[in-house]
């Protein structure tokens, strides 16, 4: 009935379901096997695996907080999701049909997604909804062109745009859930470059649903263990559907961080099997709003059904031990709806068992690497990716432009990072990575750059003394600032600072790229005087007021100077709160430019949204010396935690090289 497909480097059907996955639960529903068999009826007996559901929707507008339509949409993503599995394992074209009917439905109504939680909504939902189009898709199911690309077109342009920026702003589930909706739809529409950001984020994003931000240490204690066991299983649930939807993919997200997702759940299973005996550390999460001091009893014993994907994959496909995970599976089996709402696929009965697996000889050629990450330092760019299922081994290329041409720089590496020594400090390469076996190579992983320290003559360090060290990395488009500290504008600095020397008159601009981590930040962009605390400044600075709701700040641009002889940070000129669509829900969401410029002893600021159109902020005038270090600058106003602040388009005139 279906067949394997490849589209632009994708296998398809390639989310949950792969053709192997659905073969296997076809063979077992006929055989009776079980617990298959039990696991397929609790599903086909469901109210949303009938053909007969009836369409709640569609509507032009669904949210959540305010609830617009919620249920209904998520009534009718798992009727899609399930039917088209239905007509997967039975052949039975009614079940077709009725997938078919609500997805173009839905396609063709829905323009707009709203509300404070946005994200959610377009992250659990619509999760559905691309699993029902890809069985759809790749399964003869008699689904038009037209209807597809409607559907391609409803996915890019109404759902991943909300999803597009994830959601650092928040505790990790919400990241989780915006990540784990983008992959499946690059994956059904075949774009990689979506497909690699969503995995990169994954592995290196600045919010708290990156897996090591999200379980936080080998112990596998979550971020939100101290909040309650319901949200804590949610998150570890959609890491590992990211995980299994890259693995369908032939890369093996399960086993990064050395297995992180793994120990997460054996931490979650074995609290909420009544075991006391886990650690537990004080946290204070990415944004700066969550601290937890104990492991949250609330909900506890509320089991999610999500530990059989987990343990088949760990236990019977890689031979490990997961012993909690399999007592939280083998209590649930066999597992139903991922109640509430749209939140979990479940059934991991039916979707996930398998035999154990012996280790056996490559039967194909690996794919390509994925989630390529580079750090530069003027010593060397570290590079790290995710590993190719089967590989043996790697080759490392490299270039001096986008694109290449390259040149190997290391062969037979084994594990999937390698330190590249041979940089020339502050110049920008370009890698990829090819994965490799006993029956050839891979094709080129998705290039990524990077500077071996920043490109000359930028320079950054940390100004003041900070408890946790500052970092700026530069990828050919994109200055990436990690900072922490207390402030940029007062006596007591404390903030990550890249910068360049600046003689005379100059201006520097920048594009501010969405979104930061910590609700309390503070960036944007500086000319000062010296690199101690104390040293005078002109800064325009993005900056939280306080307004005393941490949840929901609301941002202004500011133009601050510090005073020669007070020693005092004066605010010369504010404008007003910034608003939509820069600011939404307290969140900056907008890409947003910036310009600060010296003429004389005049400093000028000026914002644009489009790096057109230019609004004066102020100006003032201070008599700053001539010789100044003008750049970038980013702190996350706590002591403990970092913040992530992003910048492209950057650009100084009038900078000399005689500091």
């Amino acid at each position: 009935m279906s067949t394997l497909s490849i589209g632009q480097g994708f296998v398809h059907p390639g989310l949950l379901h792969s053709q192997e996955d659905l073969d296997r639960m076809r063979r077992a529903i006929a055989a009776k096997q079980e617990p298959i068999y039990a696991g397929y009826e609790v599903f086909r007996q469901n109210p949303a695996s009938q053909a007969t559901y009836a369409m709640q929707g569609p509507l032009a507008m669904v949210g959540r907080n305010p609830t617009v339509g919620q249920g209904t949409y998520d009534s009718d993503a798992n009727a899609a999701h399930q039917n088209a599995l239905m007509w997967c394992l039975t052949g039975e074209r009614a079940y077709a049909e009725k997938a078919k009917a609500l997805v173009n439905a839905w396609s063709g109504t829905l323009t707009s997604i709203t509300g404070r939680d946005a994200v959610l909504m377009a992250g659990l939902g619509p999760f559905k909804m691309v699993q029902a189009a890809e069985l759809l898709r790749y399964s003869n199911a008699g689904w038009s062109e037209a209807d597809i690309q409607k559907t391609e077109r409803h996915f890019k342009e109404v759902i991943y745009p909300v999803l597009r920026e994830y959601a650092p702003f928040a505790n990790g589930n919400w990241d989780a859930a915006a990540v784990k909706t983008v992959l499946a739809i690059s994956i059904f529409c075949n774009d990689r470059p979506m497909f690699e950001d969503a995995l990169r984020y994954y592995v290196n994003g600045w919010g708290d649903g990156r897996l090591t931000n999200y379980i936080i240490n080998e112990t596998g204690q979550g971020q939100e263990s101290g909040r309650d066991q319901g949200h804590a299983q949610l998150g570890i649930g959609m890491l590992a559907e990211c995980s299994e939807m890259a693995w369908h993919q032939g890369l093996d997200l399960y086993s990064y961080a050395d297995n992180r997702l793994l120990r997460g759940f054996e931490y979650a299973a074995k609290y909420n099997l009544g075991y006391d005996e886990v650690p537990f550390v004080t946290t204070l999460d990415r944004t700066g709003k969550y601290y937890h001091q104990r492991v949250s009893a609330i909900t506890r014993g509320q089991l999610r059904p999500l530990y059989e994907q987990v343990y088949n994959h760990y236990v019977h496909r890689r031979g490990l031990s997961a012993p909690f995970t399999q007592q939280a599976a083998e209590k649930l089996r066999p597992e139903g709806p991922g109640k509430p709402g749209a939140d979990h696929p479940g059934y991991g009965t039916l979707f996930y068992t398998r035999p154990a697996e012996k280790a056996s000889a490559a039967t194909t050629k690996p794919s390509a690497p994925g989630g390529l990450v580079a750090k530069g330092q003027p010593s060397g760019v570290t590079l790290t990716w995710v590993a190719a299922v089967g590989a043996t081994g790697y080759t490392v290329k490299r270039a001096t432009q986008k694109g290449g041409p390259y040149a190997v720089v290391a062969q037979r590496v084994v594990a999937p990072v390698y330190t590249d020594k041979t940089t020339q400090p502050g110049a920008i390469y370009y890698y990829t990575v090819t994965a490799s076996n006993s029956l050839g190579d891979s094709p080129n992983a998705y290039e990524v750059g990077s500077s071996a320290g920043l490109p000359a003559p930028w320079k950054q360090q940390d100004v003041g003394l900070v408890k946790v060290a500052g970092s700026a990395y530069y990828d050919g488009d994109q200055f990436r600032l990690e900072g922490a500290g207390s402030c940029i504008d007062s006596t007591s600095d404390q903030f990550q600072f890249a910068y360049v020397p600046l003689k005379g008159d100059g201006v520097i601009v920048a594009r501010f790229v969405p979104q930061v981590s910590s609700q309390f930040s503070q960036l944007g962009l500086m000319m000062r005087e010296g690199l101690t605390p104390g040293a005078r400044h002109a800064s325009l600075l993005l900056a939280p007021q306080k307004t005393g709701e941490i949840e929901m700040p609301s941002w202004a641009i500011r133009l601050v100077t510090r005073d020669a002889d007070a020693g005092l940070t004066q605010v010369r000129n504010t404008s007003a709160p910034l608003a939509e669509p820069v600011v939404t829900f307290g969140r900056l969401v907008s890409y947003y430019w910036l310009r600060l410029e010296r003429k004389g002893n005049t400093i000028s600021g000026a914002i644009s949204p489009d790096g057109q159109t230019w609004t004066p902020v102020g100006s003032v005038v201070t008599a700053l010396k001539k010789d100044l270090y003008v750049g970038l600058p980013a702190c996350s106003r706590l002591t403990t935690v970092s913040t992530t602040v992003r910048f492209d388009h950057v650009s100084v005139t009038g900078w000399k090289s005689s500091i």
